[in-house]
């Protein structure tokens, strides 16, 4: 008894000794801290496709090309890695007894060393501790933490870990990038040939490089197919094909939308960035570009931006953020302008009549004023320089004429406009409203391509569907849906304005598209030339196309229609026709205006239907139609000078005496007001209080500075007055002082001191007519 006491002592204290010894192991895998840089590398940047195909790139901090890690191995590299590398891989705890002896024996015989035994864990242990000399030190440390690795991962995340990791020749690290830059196909589409040469190519990585021997490489991975079909993963006609398989080169990867990846991967972030665009969509628009650029580059315009969007689903299809000409240095080829603010310079209007038929201020047909005009010193210019008068608002819009913009910014409120202009999503808008003034509607404020095509897009996507979410460019992005500040029928009608009429130095151009497939768009330039802009939708696609200098330098041959305009248009043949959306019925409504200036009819003009949005209130009674008394020679008279058997009443479309000046020039058949009778003078200025004449300049209150001459004598200042009679005669009174007459052509050069003045005016029936102005001092 005495002898067995000891043993049993012995024997407890070995079993307590190994259970001390695998609680210390186990709390060894458990706890000892994993290498750092199993969770912390430096990936390079891969932005795809809505397709998955490559899109541009950019290479990792540590300059490899190592891309994020595939979620899982496809089933053809799989098989082929751990038949080549690892074939006990399931089974072993990332220590394989087996292959360590295996390898011990080879080595004894050669006499060096020419097997590891290592399992893929061990390879990926090794490659978390950046390959390390193989000492038998360090094989242990390598062991040790394979055994580790099998405690926390799975063997599933242990070869996605492998394969992310694995050298595959020069710098292109892990299975992603190898199969990219390889063979220029995702890992999941790799055939028998390209995964097996993929899981040999990490045991000898330079054999891939021209110059090596490549052929040894082909005879490693064809050994591997062998193997393959041996294993009944392959059949014989698989392995005769896939030995057909030249080996591959390396290729270059795109560079197809590079600002487009700096914007999306500034401050870091996610390094596999999936699109909304079609690379084969953005090939051929760049192709477009970089042929408008080499013209445009001679012309002094060495920049352009484009972008395309589908607004069906409201993605993004092409983005061309920079497509420069020129020295890159210069005019900054590395900026994203497509995302940087610009000056905008007509591409609000649509927008600005869009709110304005919502808001009841206009209909389509409503006369805007198109005459002279001075807001507090500001007095906007049409690109022609020439003014009509009045003109329906529709017509002005597609003419992209500057007066009645800015007067129906006046009416419609700047503050309004922009409000409304961030509601709809431009976030560029950085100053309160009263800075940016009535030029926040021709240039004065600053927008991107991207915000302004997206806006666009939303615009038909609204009119065609009632419902427009943002614009996205990444795949699987979900955006805040937003309401959209224009209603659905304003929206259509917007649209419907800009598709009709051919612009100003684009009738050849727009001639030849409009009858291929019809499109709404704008076209803007900035003050100064520096911005050329064209905006426009089709039934499925809205294309946007900026053109300037990065750098802000002007050119002289910078214009929306001739410069941007060719490019949108070549982009949408490029895309193809579609219908163009069918009106909202549901959302417009049917109204009587009057034919002559789309005023509410009241029953004194010919009245035609006209839409407007369904919700709008427009409630203006025509102006513009006066009911007027003549006699039997056409003059007019009224109740005191003639009696009513002798008078018979007309319906007279008449226009403020300005407007008509203009309007006449444009419309021949425009008739002015018939003279008064002259014995009917006595009541008609008090049933007609409005004088028929008016000052072109200077505008109200405006102050004039009126330089000395070379002899020091104060110069003159050239006072312009119309009427609506031509053959009216106008007695001109300066401060009460009679100046003399003028007959047809109303002009008077006047010479004043500083100070104010009064104007006076009295034409041949005794219509009086006064203006205050200022001579400003030296």
């Amino acid at each position: 008894m005495g002898r067995r006491r000891p043993a049993r002592q012995r024997l407890a204290v070995a079993g307590l000794t190994l259970a001390l010894l695998v609680l210390a192991a186990m709390a060894v895998l458990q706890w000892a801290p994993l290498p750092a840089s199993l969770h912390q590398q430096p990936y390079a940047t891969l932005m795809l496709d809505r397709q998955g195909r490559p899109l541009a790139a950019r290479i990792a901090a540590d300059q490899q090309w190592r891309f994020a890690p595939v979620d899982s191995l496809p089933d053809k590299y799989r098989r082929a890695l751990i038949t080549f590398e690892d074939r006990r891989f399931q089974f072993h705890p990332g220590v394989d007894p087996l292959a360590i002896a295996r390898a011990a024996v080879a080595n004894a015989r050669a006499g060096r060393v020419v097997s590891g035994g290592s399992t893929l864990t061990m390879q990926l242990a090794r490659l978390l501790r950046d390959d390390p000399p193989r000492t038998l030190a360090e094989k242990a440390r390598e062991a040790l933490l394979a055994l580790q690795l099998e405690w926390h991962l799975s063997k599933d995340q242990i070869l996605v870990e492998y394969a992310s990791r694995a050298p595959f020749g020069g710098n292109t690290v892990g299975l992603r990038a190898a199969a990219w830059r390889y063979f220029q196909r995702p890992p999941e589409a790799l055939s028998w040939a390209e995964a097996a040469l993929l899981a040999v190519l990490p045991n000898s990585p330079a054999l891939i490089h021209p110059g090596r021997d490549r052929e040894r490489l082909r005879a490693k991975r064809d050994r591997l197919l062998e193997v393959l079909r041996g294993r009944g993963d392959l059949d014989a006609a698989d392995l005769q094909l896939a030995k057909l398989e030249p080996l591959p080169r390396v290729h270059e990867l795109p560079s197809l939308a590079p600002r487009l990846l700096d914007t999306l991967s500034a401050g870091g972030g996610n390094p596999m960035l999936r699109t909304t665009l079609d690379g084969d969509l953005q090939r051929r628009v760049r192709e477009l570009a970089d042929r408008h650029g080499r013209r445009l580059g001679r012309q002094g315009v060495h920049n352009l931006a484009v972008v395309v969007i589908d607004h069906r689903d409201l993605e993004t299809r092409a983005y061309l953020g920079n497509v420069q000409h020129g020295d890159t240095d210069t005019y900054g080829a590395a900026v994203d302008i497509a995302g940087r603010p610009r000056s905008t310079g007509s591409v609000l209007k649509p927008l600005l009549y869009g709110l304005a038929l919502d808001a009841g201020v206009i209909l389509p047909d409503t006369l805007i004023p198109d005459l002279p005009t001075n807001y507090g010193g500001y007095s906007p210019e049409n690109f022609d320089r020439e003014f009509r008068g009045a003109v329906p608002a529709h017509e002005a819009l597609a003419r992209s004429l500057n007066v009645p913009a800015v007067r129906l910014l006046r009416r419609y409120g700047v503050g309004r406009f922009h409000d409304q202009l961030r509601a709809l999503g431009m976030t560029t808008l950085f100053r309160p409203a009263e800075d940016y003034g009535l030029t926040l509607v021709l240039g004065g404020a600053e927008g991107t391509l991207e915000q302004l095509t997206g806006i666009y897009a939303r615009l038909i996507a609204t009119g065609r569907d009632g419902q427009a979410a943002p614009v996205t460019r990444l795949a699987g992005v979900t955006p805040v849906a937003a309401p959209f500040p224009i209603s659905p029928g304003a929206a259509w009608l917007t649209l419907d304005a800009l598709r009709d009429v051919a612009r100003p130095g684009t009738a050849r151009q727009w001639r030849l598209y409009r009858s291929s497939q019809p499109i709404a768009w704008k076209t803007g330039t900035s003050y100064g030339l520096r911005d050329a802009w064209a905006i426009g939708s089709n039934g499925r696609y809205t294309v946007g196309v900026w053109a300037g200098n990065g750098n802000g330098e002007p050119a002289p041959h910078l214009g929306g229609a001739d410069t941007a305009a060719p490019l949108m248009l070549d982009v949408f043949s490029l895309l193809g026709p579609a219908p163009f959306p069918e009106p909202p019925l549901n959302d417009l409504k049917q109204v009587r205006v009057c034919a002559d200036d789309g005023y509410l009819a009241g029953g004194r003009c010919p009245a035609k239907t006209a839409l407007a949005p369904l919700h709008s209130h427009f409630q203006t009674v025509t102006p513009h139609h006066r009911r007027v008394h003549l006699d039997g020679n056409g003059q007019r008279v009224h109740g005191d000078c003639q009696a009513v058997a002798g008078m018979h009443s007309r319906d007279w479309f008449v226009l403020p005496p300005a407007q008509a000046w203009f309007y006449r020039q444009r419309h021949p058949d425009y008739r002015p007001l018939p003279a008064w009778r002259s014995d009917c003078l006595a009541g008609a200025r008090a049933l007609d209080p409005s004088p028929p004449m008016a000052i072109l300049y200077p505008h109200a209150g405006a102050g004039l500075y009126i330089p000395r001459e070379l002899g020091g004598q104060r110069g003159q200042a050239v006072f312009r007055v119309v009427h609506e009679r031509d053959a009216a005669r106008l007695f001109w009174h300066l401060d009460d002082r009679y100046l003399g007459v003028t007959e047809h052509f109303h002009q008077w050069a006047i010479r004043a001191e500083p100070g104010w003045h009064t104007l006076t005016l009295v034409d041949d029936q005794g219509f009086r007519l006064r203006r205050r102005f200022k001579v400003l001092g030296d």
